[in-house]
């Protein structure tokens, strides 16, 4: 019997409680010592529509979803019916046995197992309300599983307690009851079972709640958004902490004010953010160049998702990477973090901050849908707090300004490309801070001169800042047939796919990005040195990737696998189409 290695989906429509259920079985997993990695599909309603959550479980550590599913918790005939296709030979399906217009006649020649549950009567019955039928159906699905119910009630007791002990104990009641129906009845015809080992406390949270607690870490004050999924979570989050941690927020009008907002905040010597998706930050684009050219530190949160226009509002994608590096008319320096990890996103969230103001310039943190929303389980000295460090650079404190013998200019040439900065408010600090070209001291000027002196000065924080951007991680085998390039998200089904490959014979090994401009041109090129067959794996039609590698480069990756569907791709998908291809060649 495999233990403590399955996938299980919850699905049902908006309003079900399809998260929050989710969310109940991901702790009490968690609490169980296991490792839980979940996919958040949601549409763009606010009730109906088809929702699921899709978990998977394992004793060791798990980094992305992978296709089969073992069980399936449904609320409706939907989610009963659309993944039949995905479920291996002995899985099954629990729902309610009184759901409507199911049809289950051909699921035995499928393979697939029908678990139906009175879980409407047991939430009506035993908990007083139809709300708790989530409850039910997660304590049944653990029941079937054989796992530890007292984990369950440890979560509902530390969920609810806020709700009052009634609550709690009915949700326990209704829990225990669902739990007890499952194991009698099916647990002995299902072939996955889950059981709790001695593991450490750990965390269960997502790219985005990481992003955020990098911020905080990193010393983010202020923070100005117009909501856009999936980026609103960012404000959501730094709102809830406000006050614990001295944070203002501010829900702006629009995406072009939200971006102001922080500019202006950042220009008064605050660390400040903003966050948005494609759309929004298309609104952005003409005060990100103003940032640019007063540079003003600043940090933007790109979660992006799928195009053009309103395109896909609450899918993946990875479609924006050409359009930041390039966005805003004119040419000035920013600089881009592509994470890949929730221990990534951490370390974006402080680092992006220290750049900014070590550089004088926007960073923007790019991110997708799938990443933001997406959880996992990471212990807890994961995120590396006391490891914070805040560098500001050339910022000037008021005791510095008596060493200015020759007076304060804003925007003084320099070798490395920076200017000491000094923030507004000190009577021998006074300057000039506007969007057109300027001199020295930022009074504006047309003159051939000063501008080609600005224009290198600024464009010089690339040079200056690249020793300081990640190179891009070589895993795998040394000597590799296939090599898999990618960036940001993709990073754990890349990974897999490498250890599946080679585990199958076919040498294989992975280049990623967590941090892709200034493009690291030399440590890419060492790397590609080694590569015999270059694979450029991601979420876009163009291949964004494999386009800048070939114009920083040369280098034209040999094949490109390209998914636009809105969903992320899995390793099944990448392993699969790999080895056609090496089929195909042999």
């Amino acid at each position: 019997m495999p233990r403590n290695n399955m996938t299980l989906r919850i699905g049902g429509e908006a309003g079900q409680g399809v998260e929050s259920g989710a969310m109940g079985l991901a702790k009490t997993l968690a609490r169980g010592g296991l490792h839980v990695f979940g996919l958040n599909d949601y549409m763009s309603r606010i009730r109906g529509g088809y929702n699921f959550m899709h978990m998977r479980v394992n004793e060791d550590p798990v980094y992305t979803h992978i296709d089969p599913i073992h069980l399936i918790i449904a609320f409706n005939t939907e989610a009963a019916e659309s993944h039949l296709a995905d479920i291996p030979a002995g899985g099954g399906v629990i729902y309610d046995h009184g759901l409507r217009k199911l049809d289950t006649s051909t699921w035995a020649d499928r393979q697939v197992q029908a678990f139906p549950m009175p879980l409407d009567s047991i939430a009506r019955d035993i908990g007083g309300s139809p709300i708790m039928l989530n409850t039910a159906a997660i304590a049944g699905a653990l029941g079937i599983t054989n796992y530890d119910f007292q984990k369950m009630a440890e979560v509902i007791t530390q969920n609810f307690a806020r709700k009052g002990q009634k609550v709690v104990d009915n949700n326990i009641k209704v829990a225990e009851t669902a739990y007890e129906f499952g194991q009698k009845n099916y647990a002995g015809a299902f072939d996955w079972e889950l059981s709790p080992v001695d593991a450490p406390p750990r965390m269960v949270i997502n790219g985005n709640q990481a992003i955020s607690m990098g911020a905080i870490a990193g010393g983010c004050r202020f923070i100005s958004a117009y909501p856009m999924t999936p980026g609103t979570s960012v404000l959501e989050y730094l709102t809830a902490k406000a006050n614990k941690f001295g944070i203002v927020t501010k829900q702006t009008e629009d995406e072009l004010a939200a971006i102001l907002f922080a500019i202006g905040a950042s220009h008064a010597g605050v660390r400040s953010m903003t966050t948005t998706s494609g759309g929004g930050f298309c609104l952005m684009v003409e005060a990100l160049g103003l940032a640019g050219t007063t540079e003003t530190p600043v940090v933007i949160v790109l979660a992006q998702r799928g195009g053009p226009s309103t395109g896909l509002p609450t899918r993946t994608e990875q479609p924006d990477l050409e359009f930041a590096i390039h966005a805003s008319h004119g040419e000035f320096p920013r600089i881009i973090l592509t994470p890949g990890t929730i221990e990534q996103c951490f370390e974006a969230g402080h680092r992006a901050h220290n750049l900014a103001e070590k550089y004088q310039l926007p960073v923007i943190i790019m991110t997708d849908l799938y990443q933001a929303t997406s959880f996992r389980t990471v212990e807890l000295d994961a995120l590396d707090f006391a490891g914070v460090n805040i560098e500001r650079g050339k910022t000037l404190m008021p005791e510095d300004v008596g060493e200015l013998a020759n007076g304060y200019y804003r925007y003084a040439l320099s070798d490395d490309g920076i200017s000491p900065r000094m923030v507004p408010g000190h009577e021998k600090g006074v300057y000039v801070a506007v969007g057109d070209e300027h001199h020295e001291d930022g009074s504006i000027t047309e003159d051939s001169q000063p501008r080609n002196e600005q224009m290198r000065k600024r464009m010089q924080k690339l040079e200056t800042a690249l020793p300081e951007i990640h190179p891009p991680e070589y895993y795998g085998a040394e000597e590799s047939e296939i090599t898999l390039v990618g960036w940001g998200s993709t990073r754990g089904a890349l990974v897999e796919s490498v250890d599946r490959l080679n585990s199958y014979g076919i040498r294989a090994s992975m280049i990623h990005y967590s941090e892709i401009w200034p493009f690291p041109v030399e440590a890419t090129e060492r790397l590609l040195k080694r590569c015999r067959s270059t694979i450029a794996v991601e979420q876009n039609y163009t291949g964004q990737l494999a386009n800048v590698i070939r114009a920083q480069t040369g280098h034209k990756v040999d094949r490109r696998i390209n998914k636009y569907d809105g969903r992320q791709i899995s390793p099944d998908e990448i392993v699969s189409s790999v080895r056609i291809g090496v089929a195909l060649n042999a």
